[in-house]
């Protein structure tokens, strides 16, 4: 297995996020790794730890996603691996639901979500997205 943490989609995972998806509501995991150090492209802020430059953007884009109509699940810190084997890939995993794949699209190609992005860039090393839906009922608490 392969396993590269990234900042951007390439082409192919572009064009998967422009196309109709699920029709139902998603829910993104987000797998994400800090820089020890902020790096903003205008050399800003270099006193910041990766952690709190992305903090900033988690601040702006939890008030986006709920104006794009969905909700910020969780996030946490990585405090181990119970399971498997793995290098040290990720510090903090987020759960974002959004109504569908367009509304998240929507949302990462608004002017707010590129100024906040500013923050991501700078504090992201990288991150693996992964898009998933309710497979089990019993997990929405739907009766048995």
């Amino acid at each position: 297995m392969h396993v590269e943490n990234r900042l951007m989609p390439d082409a192919a995972q572009l064009a998967l996020l422009q196309a109709p998806g699920p029709d139902q509501p998603i829910i993104m995991v987000n797998l994400l790794k800090y820089r020890a150090r902020a790096q903003y492209e205008d050399g800003r802020d270099a006193h910041l730890s990766g952690r709190e430059a992305y903090q900033r953007y988690a601040v702006r884009v939890a008030t986006l996603v709920e104006e794009y109509g969905g909700r910020v699940l969780f996030a946490g810190d990585v405090t181990g691996l119970s399971l498997g084997v793995v290098e040290p890939l990720w510090d903090e995993v987020a759960l974002a639901q959004y109504p569908n794949r367009a509304a998240l699209l929507r949302m990462s190609m608004s002017a707010q979500w590129r100024a906040a992005a500013v923050h991501r860039t700078a504090g992201l090393e990288g991150q693996l997205n992964i898009e998933t839906v309710s497979s089990m009922a019993i997990v929405l608490g739907a009766p048995a």
